[in-house]
C-alpha cells in the first residue's frame, strides 16, 4: 500500500483570513486560485509587495478594523460601520472619537475586566482543595 502526499489547499477566502486582508483587495490572481498550505506560509514569511501594503493601509476587514479601534466586531456593526476600512479612516475615527465608539471601547473594557474577573476566580476554585469522598 502506497501514500499519496495530497497537497493541502484552502479557498482564497480562507488565505485572505488567515493573512488578515480584505479578500476584494487583492490581487485577481489570488482571487481567482487556490493557495496551497505552502504558499500560504510562503505569503506569511516573506510577503510580497502588495501584501505588505495591503497589511499597511488597507482597506482592512472588519475583525482587523474592530482590534485597530479596540471593540468587537458587534460594536463596529452597532456604530453603523459595515464595510472594510483603511487606515487612514480608521485614524480619523481615533482622533474624531465618536460617541459610539468612546460607548463600545467602554463596553470591551468592561468584557474583558469581567473575563480576568472569571478567570481568576475560576482558578481560585481549582487551588482549592474539593470534598472528599
Amino acid at each position: 500500500m502506497t501514500s499519496h502526499q495530497t497537497t493541502q489547499t484552502m479557498k482564497p477566502a480562507t488565505a485572505a483570513k488567515k493573512l488578515g486582508v480584505y479578500l476584494e483587495a487583492t490581487p485577481a490572481e489570488f482571487q481567482e486560485g487556490v493557495v496551497s498550505r505552502s504558499e500560504l506560509n510562503a505569503l506569511q514569511t516573506d510577503p510580497p509587495e502588495w501584501l505588505v501594503e495591503l497589511r499597511r493601509s488597507g482597506p482592512h476587514p472588519r475583525p482587523v478594523v474592530a482590534a485597530k479601534l479596540g471593540v468587537s466586531i458587534s460594536g463596529l456593526a452597532r456604530g453603523g460601520v459595515t464595510d472594510a476600512l483603511t487606515t487612514e479612516q480608521i485614524e480619523a475615527l481615533k482622533s474624531d472619537r465618536p460617541e459610539w465608539l468612546e460607548r463600545e471601547r467602554a463596553t470591551q473594557a468592561e468584557v474583558r475586566k469581567e473575563a480576568v474577573r472569571v478567570k481568576e476566580k475560576n482558578a481560585e476554585r481549582g487551588a482549592q482543595p474539593g470534598p472528599r469522598s
